[in-house]
């Protein structure tokens, strides 16, 4: 009997590792909002330095539906401000999006917007 209560223990010790290793492989996503209590605004271009994003982390973005919106473009979108094809465009005031792996960029393409700072550009690992 004393040999079961042995084994009964060394397993029940092997899933207690097993379950903190798992427990600490896990990384919670984190929601950032953009522009943090200022939102979604001009003069954005700033506001990811310092922050650490990860790939799934979600970005809030907080705005005026009617006078601005976010569109995720690519690096030449990003750099001359244009909305290429296959751009996607949220217009809600306030959107949530995920981010992928690797570079994200994002404009707000009423005119003179973007131009104006109103555009970030993040890389999640």
């Amino acid at each position: 009997m004393a040999q079961g209560r042995g084994s009964a223990l060394l397993v029940a010790m092997v899933m207690v590792v097993v379950v903190v290793v798992f427990h600490c492989g896990v990384v919670q996503a984190a929601t950032f909002k953009v522009g943090d209590g200022g939102g979604w605004t001009f003069n954005m271009v700033a506001w990811p330095n310092g922050k650490r994003f990860r790939a799934g982390d979600t970005l809030l973005f907080n705005y005026n539906s009617g006078i601005h919106n976010v569109v995720k473009v690519n690096k030449a979108g990003y750099d001359g401000c244009s909305t290429p094809g296959g751009s996607t465009m949220y217009q809600t005031g306030k959107d949530q999006i995920k981010l992928a792996k690797g570079q994200n960029f994002f404009i707000c393409n009423f005119p003179g917007h973007c131009g104006s700072g109103m555009k970030i550009a993040i890389t999640a690992t």
